[in-house]
């Protein structure tokens, strides 16, 4: 218990140095790769959310997943990339290449589909090399350049409301 919250605060304090460094993200009108990092501990429609977002035109290969899970098991097989608590070190540093992969890529968008303060999900948000990051306005308003209000359960709500913005922007 005292071990995960001293991790939890250096974790923090490297997220808070991250969020310092000025960002400049682009708005693209042409949206063709989107990432998608969810907290599976708190939603379990993640496929109904990526088949909504395929009937708005987005390609299935060009959506990339990352799940986070609050009590990630080694000896579970997941359907998706998946990391926990244990894939990001006391320093706040990805251990994972699956991870530092997903961070790298540069996606047009980058959707963080989870409504809870996570240091874990908060710090892969900031680090992510996406051109453009949209979230829930109950998560950081820090880290993302879009804040939608809806609640997390209602995942068609949240991709209309995504493209009708979108769609108004062009």
């Amino acid at each position: 218990m005292f071990l995960n919250y001293t991790k939890e605060f250096f974790v923090k304090k490297s997220l808070n140095i991250n969020l310092n460094k000025e960002k400049s993200e682009v708005f693209t009108k042409n949206i063709q790769s989107i990432g998608l990092l969810i907290d599976e501990s708190n939603f379990e429609h993640s496929e109904e959310l990526i088949k909504e977002l395929t009937l708005h035109g987005i390609a299935l290969e060009n959506i990339k997943v990352l799940a986070y899970r609050e009590k990630f098991k080694e000896k579970e097989t997941y359907s998706r990339p998946t990391f926990g608590k244990k894939h990001i070190n006391w320093r706040g540093k990805i251990t994972e290449d699956f991870l530092n992969e997903f961070i790298n890529s540069e996606f047009d968008l980058l959707l963080s589909y989870y409504d809870v303060e996570n240091i874990f999900l908060k710090l892969i948000t900031s680090e992510s090399k996406a051109k453009f990051k949209v979230g829930f306005s109950a998560a950081d308003q820090s880290l993302n350049r879009w804040m939608i209000n809806t609640e997390l359960v209602n995942y068609k709500l949240f991709v209309s409301e995504l493209f009708r913005y979108l769609k108004n922007i062009k």
